[in-house]
């Protein structure tokens, strides 16, 4: 058996040549490929890692629907027809009220204060102390004779609604303005008592009503002849 054996030609060399070429081009572009696959990979997991770090927004309370599907059909919710102050009242007990005694209480109520539109002043309860600071008051002109006040009728008149305060001075007004503990008293009467002891006014007020009171009568008369020859009084 003879064997023959023929040397390539020059094409056919070409077209093998070729074949190892392309054989190598695509083993690089599959490794491109991989290399791209990997990247895109990653970047996936860089912005799944960014998302999670994001902090979710609570939308609150969802909204439960009106209308719910139930195995009869499309149904309205009966929580939603009727307000719960409402329903709580329908399924509980009613208390009826005589509306005479309802009005007669509001009416003493009403008795009790003197209303929104004053500061609901409480009725005044008439103590000794509240009656003679009260007298005070309408005194108040002998008190300090340099001011003027308006005069009042001559039958006094207890106010129907009173609140007795104290004045509380701030830290803004001068020290000089201000009262101590020890000479802050109870009542006016005790602090115009105080006051007397420093100014002698009800005794100088005093002695001048007496003497217009004596002004003419015997004892008057004696008095101006002590004067008149020299004696001392």
């Amino acid at each position: 058996q003879s064997f023959c054996f023929e040397q390539p030609t020059s094409h056919e060399t070409n077209n093998m040549a070729d074949e190892d070429l392309s054989a190598e081009q695509l083993r690089q572009l599959l490794k491109d490929a991989e290399l791209r696959l990997k990247a895109a990979k990653g970047r996936r997991n860089n912005q799944d890692n960014v998302l999670q770090s994001i902090p979710q927004i609570d939308s609150g309370k969802s909204v439960t629907p009106y209308i719910q599907r139930t195995s009869q059909g499309a149904q309205v919710d009966p929580s939603h027809l009727v307000k719960p102050e409402e329903r709580k009242l329908a399924n509980g007990i009613r208390r009826v009220e005589d509306p005479v005694a309802i009005k007669a209480k509001a009416a003493e109520a009403k008795k009790t204060t003197a209303g929104s539109d004053w500061y609901n002043l409480p009725k005044t309860n008439l103590t000794p102390e509240l009656k003679r600071d009260l007298q005070l008051l309408r005194m108040r002109a002998v008190l300090d004779p340099k001011r003027h006040y308006k005069k009042e009728g001559s039958k006094p008149q207890i106010p129907e609604f009173s609140q007795v305060g104290t004045i509380i001075e701030g830290p803004t007004e001068f020290f000089s303005a201000r009262l101590t503990n020890k000479d802050r008293k109870r009542t006016l009467v005790e602090e115009v008592l105080k006051g007397e002891k420093a100014t002698q006014r009800f005794k100088s007020k005093y002695k001048e009503i007496q003497e217009a009171k004596t002004s003419g009568k015997k004892a008057h008369y004696k008095r101006m002849k002590d004067l008149r020859r020299g004696k001392k009084i």
